[in-house]
């Protein structure tokens, strides 16, 4: 059976409840800080696929400030290898299991990942 995995960052208030929601279920999950380690090509594929309809747009977090230090909104970038070098220009979190996948505060969706 495929783990639970959170990619996020310890810093983002969202990933910390998303950590609580699934703690407090007593569900064992992995979580994959992106300050630390970005995501492996088939990851991204997979969580683009599944969470972002396939466009890997979606998935950059515009309000960031790591968005506003790279000055990306006056250039032109491809998004899926750019998450793959930044890995903190993605929204959080990011709940994975199997080929599912699904972001953003919504404790509503994460239930759909309890057995």
């Amino acid at each position: 059976m495929a783990q639970i995995q959170i990619f996020g960052t310890k810093k983002c208030n969202i990933t910390r409840k998303a950590e609580r929601f699934f703690k407090e279920r007593k569900c064992n999950f992995q979580f994959i800080d992106l300050s630390q380690k970005g995501f492996s090509e088939g990851e991204l594929t997979s969580i683009v696929k599944s969470a972002f309809d396939g466009d890997a747009s979606k998935m950059i977090d515009t309000k960031s400030k790591e968005f506003s230090k790279s000055n990306l909104a006056y250039i032109q970038y491809d998004s899926f290898e750019l998450l793959l070098e930044k890995p903190l220009l993605s929204v959080t979190p990011i709940i994975r299991k199997g080929s599912k996948a699904i972001s953003g505060d919504c404790p509503e969706d994460w239930k759909t990942f309890l057995d």
